[in-house]
């Protein structure tokens, strides 16, 4: 054993691996090029290497003799396509990890269903589809509205409502075409989504933190806060729930971030994820707990922290909330140096390695703002995670709803003003 953990960080933000060097971890991180920012995270790790990390046999050839040379303790990831080539690299190195097989059946939605029937959890009709005429059959069994999307996660792209035959054929068509994994249809769910930020060790599960959002009409999370009033009628259940999800699909170890609708007949989960979430809420948790998802993501494997025995009671309110703008060409940007925050701004010309650039710097503020474009610059619509870009405001208050009207009030004070393309 080495004389300071020494670990493999594959993929992920700047986020899990913040404060490694003041934690006494030596991190190693592996990366894509271009999709992190590499000062940011050179402060945090002894090396940085790059190669395509949802490739097995390139992250082999370069952690295999690395490792060989110097053992790792852990070799580790919170980056979805990553999470199966690095259980096969664990395995390939004696290492200890989360099995291929398991990431395999949470990437796949249709297999985390299956695993929830062989257990009686969470019943939702769903089925995969091959063509349209099943994806119509579909829609006449269930009545009323179904859900048409990818068979793997893909960043709220192609998430489709559809209520009628010739709705439910143009939607398998396009996520055919999109070809991610595949055609999955299920029942429609009606009610509030919250989000469970858990966290797994050894087989016992501790819920962090529950989030509950708003979205908008392409499905993406526009704002997240913590802890979620709506989920607490329901928090009972939605915790016995989330372990026993976990327990169904075979994560033992790890982050997990859980979505489910508060439907009229009791929570159902939406989807499971073996990662942080995205979109800062892990920072939000933190704020609002004083637990941070993303610290245990290292030190819980080990040894350093451990996990709470039971889950955490919020001590304040903590949201996140992205900007947007109508598409089209940004002509100018009105209230940024009026806004009672700070501010930072990505540097004109640069794209944002990813949606919640900063955060981390803010750590002595109770709330800010991130702009991420500038006068000239082209907007899409929001129809996915990826084209959260921008820009956001965040706020801590003594409550979730404080924190989501200051945040509200931060947004509205930022105009982008926007000639259509």
């Amino acid at each position: 054993m080495n004389a300071r953990p020494r670990i493999a960080v594959v993929g992920g933000r700047p986020a899990p691996v913040h404060g490694a060097r003041e934690l006494g971890i030596d991190v190693t991180l592996v990366h894509t090029e271009g999709q992190f920012d590499r000062a940011e995270a050179e402060a945090h790790c002894v090396s940085i290497l790059t190669c395509d990390i949802t490739d097995t046999a390139a992250l082999l050839e370069l952690l295999g003799p690395l490792h060989e040379a110097e053992p790792f303790d852990r070799i580790l990831t919170t980056t979805e396509l990553s999470a199966v080539p690095v259980g096969e690299v664990n395995e390939k190195l004696g290492l200890p990890g989360t099995p291929p097989e398991v990431s395999r059946i949470i990437q796949d939605k249709a297999l985390t269903r299956q695993a929830l029937d062989r257990h009686g959890l969470s019943p939702v009709r769903h089925r995969r589809v091959h063509s349209a005429a099943e994806a119509v059959a579909f829609l006449e069994e269930v009545g009323d509205r179904v859900v048409l999307k990818p068979g793997q996660g893909a960043g709220s792209l192609h998430i489709n409502v559809v209520d009628d035959a010739e709705g439910a054929t143009r939607a398998f068509r396009e996520i055919e075409e999109f070809g991610y994994g595949g055609v999955l249809a299920e029942e429609y769910l009606q009610g509030p989504v919250v989000s469970v930020e858990a966290f797994s060790h050894q087989g016992r599960h501790v819920v962090l933190g529950v989030s509950e959002y708003r979205v908008n009409e392409h499905f993406v999370e526009w704002e997240c806060s913590v802890p979620s009033d709506a989920a607490r009628p329901d928090l009972a259940e939605i915790h016995e729930l989330t372990a026993g999800v976990l327990d169904a699909v075979g994560l033992t170890d790890g982050p997990s971030h859980s979505e489910f609708v508060l439907t009229p007949a009791g929570p159902r989960l939406l989807e499971t994820h073996n990662r942080l979430s995205g979109a800062g809420i892990p920072e939000m948790v933190h704020r609002a707990t004083g637990w941070d998802p993303a610290r245990l993501f290292m030190t819980v494997p080990l040894g350093i922290d451990r996990l709470p025995e039971t889950a955490p009671e919020p001590l304040r309110g903590a949201a996140i909330r992205f900007l947007d703008a109508a598409p089209g060409r940004i002509t100018a940007i009105s209230g940024i140096d009026d806004l009672p925050v700070p501010v930072r701004r990505v540097p004109a010309g640069e794209r944002a390695p990813h949606m919640i650039p900063y955060l981390k710097d803010f750590a002595d503020a109770d709330a800010g703002a991130v702009i991420g474009k500038h006068v000239g610059d082209e907007v899409s619509a929001m129809d996915s995670l990826l084209s959260s870009d921008r820009g956001y405001v965040f706020a801590t208050a003594p409550t979730r709803e404080a924190a989501v009207q200051r945040c509200a009030s931060l947004a509205d004070a930022l105009v982008f003003h926007v000639k259509p393309s």
